[in-house]
């Protein structure tokens, strides 16, 4: 980073809400003033079809501080999540949502744990669910179903996954590659680099426009990204270890069975042509060996992938002389 570049990155993905950015940002830019610390303000507009797009140009027309990224259509908030990342300049990158759910006051909190050493910090929406009976089983049952998967998949106990609001050392979010719908496991992701992660408590306000775009399916969708995000932290470098442990317990069942069934034909001359186990053991074999197969091609590709870009298996927190 050069002497110009800010101390903070404050990351916007933004999707139809242009009744709230204005609001937000009257909010959120005297706030980062009172700080005195330098800032930008990354402001992705998701393929907006409301006329934020038009709300952003006089913001930014009125402050270069805000910047605006427009995408051509709408990708989703993994990819405005990935384009502000890799538009950030900032030592300190903050992520929230332009819905007016998160606090910007609550920014300072986030700063203090990063200054006492740790490289992610996460929002805990404590008082998220008091609004109402109505709310569990809509949002209420969703989140804490998504949350208790996430963290015993991951290991990373957090108790609010899905608060947008979380401040990440530069270094982490830059060595950080999202698709999908992986954004809510970014801490989950980079404890695979082995940062030290925080939780603070924080505000929750209640959406004032447009409506929440969460319900039960979200539970489908996290547990479909959570069998990805596990197989990145624990396989992603060693393929084999998981296909291979897998082939071998497939084709050592094929082979058991056809020990037993070769065993009563030779002994007990049993008829092996109308029996399903013989189909079962063949399967069981030919599974097996695909399985090996297709670990050995994941270990070529594994090679092929860190070897040609050069990129190191190891990362490093800091270094002397």
């Amino acid at each position: 980073m050069t002497e110009q570049s800010p101390y903070l990155s404050i990351v916007l993905p933004i999707y139809n809400e242009v009744e709230s950015i204005p609001m937000l940002l009257s909010e959120l830019v005297p706030m980062l003033e009172s700080m005195g610390h330098t800032f930008e303000i990354i402001c992705v507009d998701d393929g907006s079809r409301d006329g934020s797009f038009e709300e952003l140009k006089k913001l930014h027309a009125q402050d270069e501080r805000v910047r605006v990224v427009r995408f051509r259509r709408n990708f989703g908030q993994t990819a405005a999540f990935a384009a502000g990342f890799d538009r950030a300049t900032g030592e300190i990158v903050i992520t929230m949502d332009a819905d007016l759910q998160n606090d910007p006051a609550d920014i300072p909190k986030l700063l203090e744990k990063i200054d006492e050493g740790f490289d992610v910090v996460s929002g805990w929406r404590t008082d998220r669910w008091k609004e109402g009976v109505g709310s569990f089983i809509k949002r209420k049952l969703p989140s804490m179903t998504a949350n208790w998967l996430i963290s015993t998949g991951t290991g990373v106990h957090l108790h609010d996954y899905g608060c947008a609001l979380k401040a990440y050392r530069s270094d982490v979010v830059k060595g950080i590659n999202l698709y999908g719908d992986l954004h809510r496991f970014i801490p989950a992701i980079a404890s695979y680099y082995g940062v030290t992660i925080a939780e603070v408590p924080v505000n929750y306000r209640s959406r004032q426009f447009g409506t929440s775009k969460y319900g039960m399916g979200r539970i489908v969708r996290v547990l479909l990204d959570l069998l990805t995000v596990r197989f990145l932290l624990s396989y992603s470098t060693r393929p084999i270890q998981i296909f291979g442990q897998l082939g071998l317990l497939s084709f050592g069942l094929g082979l058991i069975i056809g020990l037993y069934l070769s065993f009563s034909k030779l002994f007990y001359h049993v008829a092996l042509s109308d029996r399903p186990l013989l189909l079962l053991a063949v399967l069981l074999v030919m599974i097996g060996v695909q399985f090996i197969t297709m670990g050995l091609l994941g270990e070529l590709v594994v090679r092929t992938y860190y070897e040609s870009q050069g990129k190191p298996i190891y990362t490093i927190r800091e270094e002397l002389g």
